[in-house]
């Protein structure tokens, strides 16, 4: 029931006042009432509610009006849309307001201003009373206007409020959810107003956007008013929290990207406008918005809001909120929430990927946003008044997006942008929309041509790639209802953590396998002695490019420390709490040679397969501080961040004394096997390995068969020769009775024993040679397990029932 006072306090109405104060409204006022003893900040406020709207429209008799403006209405047609909105616009700012509500905004704001101070800023918000459905966000539908003094400018900014509910976009996406025009009501917030203009502000959300990973925040920021990001004006600082440890007392902050952020929304003094937006100093931009300790109170409010939202709904609820930090008090507080409406949405009983089956040239890259591929035309719009040019199924290409956007986004196969981050408005527009965007490419607009055709990858993890030309992919589904787990665990090969989260939705057991190498060579780049050593580099091109890489870290090893427990993390917390065994560095000496300043700290080798690579490296002289650094970053992620799910492995230990010698190591650096639950394991790929299991299971925990370097070392075989390639084969007898005896020695000694390297993924008979030889798990390339997993639940089923009288001949 609609309450019929023309204003309501914040400490007056809750999350089931939707129909008198809308949902941005009902939702402050909720939190507002029901979050304050939780330590969540709100800034209080009013709302002037959808009655008083009504009232509006009918004292000044402009309903009519508008419904004539809105008759035989075509939102295809822009620019009969325009002047029919604009129309509607002009009419509303022009009208009266009846003196009654006049009275009630102003005497209102004036007990604000007994509160804050006299003639206190405010934030004037639009509150549509059917916004923020489960299926509907209304994102950018109507206007805000921030840093509003004095009551003759509120008055105005309540009219533009009103108005808003008739800007083109709004009207067009009614049209599209089905919306009657004159059933909607407008409230408005009256809130005082952070100084982020001193600070910072973001958006954040209780669910990853992308893949709709539950046990992520996704958080962002900025200097200035939280605008900028909204409108993608600026690219954020980019950060995931773990929820699970965070919960429990860890500091999970799993990942950060530096975003350029390269303007500052804050207060305008005169001229008539209420905000302006100022150049970052670069010194600025290179450093981060908030602090570790701001993103994880950050994160914990996330939490703590998402529990009562979903507590008070019955049913889970992730969350969409914006935040802003006060440049004069140092304080945070939350400005809006409203539940997501897209990942939440989505059916978890259908597992959809793509895949591009051919790759081309890349013309820029980007935040991809969403999973899939689309293709098409390229169309270069640069501007609003030219919306008209764009045609179905094109792919829009522009600086940034706003709301009146909307009527032609819906036409596109596909969205790239120069600007805005992953919280932007042409992000949140293309998620609802079910199509892949490309934000933040920086030159989306110069290199690509209109007319040329097109390819917007965005299944390829974190980054966006666009293609050039039309290329093919096609899409894998798969339906997850009802399939059970085999009794064979079945894990998962992984090397990028951006594809973790999403290949987590893949039914799994865990990772078999994470592999380092993807991380150093995609995010770290630089050798990691070259880090330790960095004032002894000669070489001035090596060093600069060393500083522009680890902008921000005057300690050189920080940055391959945190890049590295970074990358980690992401796997470990995706699979949480299922063991997720990460294989240390296993780099031959030309493969380090070749990252940043290598060159300088490796031997030259004639044969670096079996020269000086993986255990033999950990407690050498020439590269033990940098096996410190990484023992410090898996150190990280275990004890700091929380995610004891990671278990260790150590690569290519060609001997049972080399082993010991590796476990000191991983001891002196604090990864003290057994000690809050670690696990070490050894790769089995040397026939040693096999010889000596006994032995070996002295010192570890556990073996993964690398079957690759095992067939190799087995047979004599290079197997990067094309001479004697064809030799080369993981179901040769002498491999195969190697693997055999391993695992008999390991279920003898009570070892864990599972495999890790490529043939069950190539081979569906070798991954049934392995069950039946009654290994503990395997590990297969992601895009092998669902077919492995239902190949091995019909072996089971058939050995299970050998000499039952019900099974078939």
């Amino acid at each position: 029931m609609e309450k019929s006072s023309f204003v309501l306090w914040f400490d007056e109405i809750g999350i089931s006042d939707v129909p008198s104060v809308g949902g941005k409204n009902a939702s402050l006022g909720e939190m507002y009432r029901e979050l304050s003893q939780k330590g969540i900040k709100v800034p209080y406020g009013f709302a002037i509610t959808a009655h008083a709207y009504r009232h509006f429209l009918e004292k000044a008799g402009i309903r009519r009006e508008i419904e004539e403006a809105l008759k035989g209405l075509d939102t295809g047609a822009v620019a009969n849309l325009r002047e029919r909105g604009r129309k509607i616009r002009t009419a509303i700012v022009d009208a009266e307001l009846p003196e009654e509500l006049e009275d009630a905004i102003v005497g209102s704001y004036k007990k604000l201003c007994e509160r804050y101070g006299e003639d206190t800023d405010v934030a004037v918000r639009s509150s549509a009373t059917a916004e923020d459905l489960p299926t509907a966000s209304f994102a950018g539908q109507q206007e805000t206007y921030l840093n509003i003094h004095g009551e003759a400018a509120l008055l105005l900014a309540c009219k533009r409020c009103f108005a808003s509910l008739f800007t083109d976009r709004a009207i067009s996406y009614r049209v599209d959810k089905g919306f009657d025009h004159m059933k909607i009501a407008l409230s408005i917030g009256v809130q005082k107003m952070v100084r982020s203009d001193l600070a910072s502000s973001g958006v954040m959300f209780s669910i990853d956007t992308e893949t709709g990973f539950r046990d992520a925040v996704l958080l962002t920021a900025a200097y200035g008013l939280g605008e900028n990001i909204v409108q993608g004006t600026v690219n954020p600082d980019e950060f995931y929290i773990f929820k699970p440890t965070l919960k429990t007392g860890s500091r999970p902050i799993l990942q950060k990207k530096l975003g350029s952020k390269e303007f500052r929304m804050i207060y305008d003094i005169g001229g008539g406008r209420f905000t302006k937006n100022v150049p970052v100093p670069p010194e600025e931009r290179t450093r981060y918005a908030i602090s570790d300790d701001e993103i994880l109170q950050l994160a914990r409010w996330t939490c703590d809001i998402e529990e009562h939202y979903t507590e008070k709904k019955g049913e889970y609820t992730p969350m969409d909120i914006e935040w802003a930090k006060d440049g004069i008090t140092g304080e945070m507080f939350i400005v809006q929430a409203r539940p997501e409406t897209v990942q939440s949405q989505k059916r978890l009983d259908l597992l959809e990927i793509y895949h591009l089956d051919k790759k081309g040239k890349v013309l820029v890259t980007g935040k991809s946003v969403g999973e899939k591929i689309a293709n098409g035309a390229a169309n270069v719009i640069r501007d609003v008044s030219n919306l008209a040019q764009f045609r179905e199924g094109e792919v829009l290409v522009t600086d940034k997006t706003d709301p009146d956007w909307e009527p032609i986004m819906k036409k596109a196969a596909a969205i790239v942008t120069n600007r805005g981050g992953r919280t932007a408005h042409a992000a949140i527009v293309s998620r609802e929309l079910g199509i892949p965007a490309i934000v933040g490419t920086s030159t989306g607009t110069e290199v690509i041509k209109s007319g040329a055709d097109v390819t917007i990858s965005c299944a390829e993890g974190d980054s966006g790639f666009v293609y050039e030309g039309k290329l093919p992919f096609h899409v894998e589904k798969t339906e997850l209802g009802g399939l059970k787990r085999p009794r064979t665990k079945i894990m998962m090969n992984i090397g990028n953590p951006e594809e973790a989260f999403s290949l987590s939705f893949i039914p799994n057991d865990g990772v078999g396998l994470a592999r380092l190498e993807f991380i150093i060579n995609n995010y770290i780049k630089v050798h990691p002695m070259a880090l330790i050593n960095f004032e002894q580099i000669k070489d001035k091109k090596v060093r600069k490019e060393i500083e522009g890489i680890t902008t921000g870290y005057e300690d050189k090893t920080l940055f391959f420390i945190d890049r590295l427990a970074q990358g980690v993390a992401m796997i470990g917390a995706a699979f949480y709490p299922k063991d997720v065994i990460v294989r240390l560095s296993d780099f031959k000496s030309n493969e380090y040679a070749n990252l940043i300043g290598g060159r300088d700290f490796e031997p030259l080798e004639e044969n670096p397969m079996i020269g000086f690579r993986g255990a033999s490296r950990y407690y050498d002289a020439r590269y033990r501080e940098g096996f410190a650094l990484e023992c410090k970053a898996m150190k990280k992620v275990r004890d700091e961040m929380g995610l004891t799910n990671v278990k260790l492995m150590v690569p290519f230990c060609r001997t049972v004394e080399e082993g010991r010698k590796v476990i000191a190591e991983m001891e002196k650096n604090g990864l003290k096997r057994g000690e809050n639950g670690l696990e070490v394991y050894v790769m089995c790929e040397i026939p040693s390995n096999v010889i000596l299991a006994d032995r070996f299971s002295e010192v570890f925990d556990g073996f993964s068969i690398g079957s690759n370097d095992l067939t190799q070392l087995t047979l004599g075989v290079d197997r990067d020769s094309e001479l004697v390639a064809h030799i080369f084969d993981e179901r040769n007898e002498a491999v195969k009775e190697m693997v055999s005896s391993v695992i008999k020695a390991a279920k003898k000694n009570n070892r864990k024993i599972g495999i890790c390297g490529q043939a069950p993924s190539d081979y569906p008979e070798f991954a049934e040679f392995l069950v039946r030889e009654g290994i503990d798990s395997i590990s297969l390339n992601p895009d092998a397990v669902m077919k492995t997993t239902l190949n091995i639940l019909e072996l089971e089923k058939s050995s299970e029932c050998k000499g039952a009288s019900n099974c078939p001949s």
